[in-house]
C-alpha cells in the first residue's frame, strides 16, 4: 500500500548565487565544503577551463551525494545535518518561503 507524506516544516538558511554577493557566498559555505569557484560558458553553462573567463560563475560544492555545481542564479542550501547543496530556483521558490 502506497502512503501520503507531508514534509516536516523546518527552517533552513539559504543564499542566492549571483556575482553581487559572492563574498557572502563565500563566507556562508565553508572552504572545506566549497572545492572552488569556476566560470561558465555562457550558452551551455559548462565549466570552461581555467585559463577562460565568463559572464556567468558557477561553484563547486562537495556535498554527501558527491560534487555537485552550482550555477549563477541558483540558490546554494545549508540542510538539517550542516551539509550544503545546490538548488535551482525554480524548485526553490515551488519548496521555501522567507520568513
Amino acid at each position: 500500500m502506497i502512503k501520503r507524506y507531508v514534509k516536516k516544516p523546518i527552517q533552513i538558511e539559504a543564499v542566492e548565487l549571483t556575482w553581487g554577493n559572492w563574498n557572502t557566498v563565500c563566507d556562508f559555505v565553508s572552504k572545506e565544503i566549497s572545492k572552488k569557484g569556476v566560470y561558465l560558458d555562457d550558452s551551455t553553462l559548462k565549466i570552461l577551463p581555467e585559463d577562460r573567463t565568463s559572464n556567468t560563475l558557477g561553484l563547486l560544492i562537495k556535498t554527501p551525494e558527491g560534487d555537485m555545481l552550482a550555477r549563477q542564479g541558483d540558490y546554494i542550501i545549508k540542510g538539517v545535518n550542516g551539509e550544503f547543496y545546490p538548488c535551482k530556483p525554480d524548485v526553490f521558490k515551488k519548496t521555501y518561503q522567507e520568513e
